[in-house]
């Protein structure tokens, strides 16, 4: 049989046993119910809730000017009377109202249930100050428009770049890309060593190997697991986006739907990488016992890299360790689509990502199918790596 005939016949045998296992299915509905919920919790977030302020006694002259503050601050209100306090307080303890303002205009109390917003607190207490201002001016028998220049005082901010609008849904799709990523790299990655580990402890790579050559079967181990990832990744991704569109919890559709199609090719490039590595560190192994502490420290690259960067990007998405870390290989299938998301890749840091990680793709390959070829078939006590490097 042709090389090619050979690796799909093993790409073939994976993809259909990892298809139809209850893991496979389990894992995917369990991201799914997690998106699901990220996605409608993001939604409510991102909608302004109303706040409920009652005012009752000599407050009630605030409303119109409460109103006013709040609305300049881009907040929503709703303001009503109440006949006394007793009433307001019951409202309030019920939950019917967020604050209830009594008591005189010059010193007002504010009744919550627990805590008050800030926002509301400062508002409240600009507009007690404007009394008393107003109250010192009537005593000193002046005007009172005596200080309406001091008043109207601003400090003029003059911006080098307009902020973004949408920074907050970018950074929400750029961590939702990076988790997704992270765990389906690594999850399916693993899959191929533990897969590796069964055959070599079972003996049954030593008569797969009595017809087929071991690069061939490392290679169709890959692209059979990788394609069944790559499946359940595009099914997330076409999830994703539908409860996005349903919801309203993006406003950027072609951002989105250019993230997703891109964490595709990310997840591609990125398995690869890393199943070479996990293959190879499951070869050095003949017991599932013996796997974890050989793959560890192969499988926390990518979810260090993931953590780091996006502490370092959230705060300052053009930070240049982020920028430097999101070039490295092994880094790059979890930080990069996380930049692009933000809108800080420029096209030309995309593209060497590209050639670097295909560059290391070949470098790994090449490296774990000697280490394959070598540990494969020694049993017993765990295999040096490089003493499977050296071995002809």
């Amino acid at each position: 049989m042709t090389t090619s005939r050979v690796i799909g016949l093993v790409a073939g045998r994976e993809f259909t046993t990892r298809l139809r296992s209850k893991s496979f299915v389990i894992s995917t509905v369990l991201i799914l119910a997690v998106l699901a919920a990220y996605v409608v919790l993001f939604s409510l977030i991102g909608k302004e809730s109303t706040a409920k302020i009652g005012l009752t006694g000599q407050a009630t002259a605030m409303s119109q000017p409460l109103s006013a503050a709040a609305a300049k601050l881009g907040r929503q209100v709703q303001i009503s009377t109440v006949d006394n306090e007793d009433d307001g307080v019951q409202q309030v303890r019920a939950g019917k109202l967020d604050v209830l303002v009594e008591g005189p205009l010059g010193a007002p109390t504010a009744v919550v249930k627990s805590t008050l917003d800030p926002v509301f607190q400062n508002v409240i207490e600009q507009l007690v100050r404007a009394q008393a201002i107003q109250a010192v001016l009537a005593q000193a028998q002046l005007p009172p428009t005596a200080l309406n220049a001091a008043q109207s005082a601003t400090v003029k901010v003059s911006a080098l770049e307009p902020p973004d609008p949408e920074q907050g849904q970018r950074i929400a799709l750029s961590l939702v890309t990076g988790v997704v990523l992270v765990f389906s790299i690594m999850a399916f990655g693993t899959a191929v060593a533990q897969g590796v580990v069964e055959e070599k402890s079972s003996r049954v790579v030593e008569i797969l190997l009595a017809t087929i050559r071991p690069w061939q079967l490392l290679a169709g181990k890959i692209v059979g697991i990788g394609v069944v990832g790559l499946i359940q990744v595009a099914i997330i991704a076409a999830a994703g986006l539908t409860l996005a569109n349903t919801t309203g919890a993006f406003t950027l559709p072609t951002v989105a739907f250019g993230t997703i199609l891109g964490a595709l090719g990310w997840y591609v490039l990125g398995f690869f990488l890393y199943a070479a590595l996990l293959a190879a560190a499951g070869s050095l192994v003949s017991r599932q016992e013996e796997l974890q502490s050989a793959i560890t420290p192969i499988s926390i690259l990518p979810t260090i890299a993931f953590v780091v960067g996006v502490n370092l990007l959230i705060p300052n998405p053009t930070n240049t360790i982020s920028t430097v870390l999101s070039l490295v290989p092994l880094f790059t299938p979890t930080l990069m689509p996380a930049r692009i998301a933000l809108g800080v890749a420029p096209a030309w840091q995309v593209v060497l990502a590209v050639v670097l990680m295909i560059a290391a793709i070949l470098v790994v390959t090449w490296l774990a199918a000697r280490i394959y070829r070598n540990a494969v078939l020694q049993t017993g006590a765990r295999v040096r790596v490089l003493d499977a490097l050296r071995r002809s």
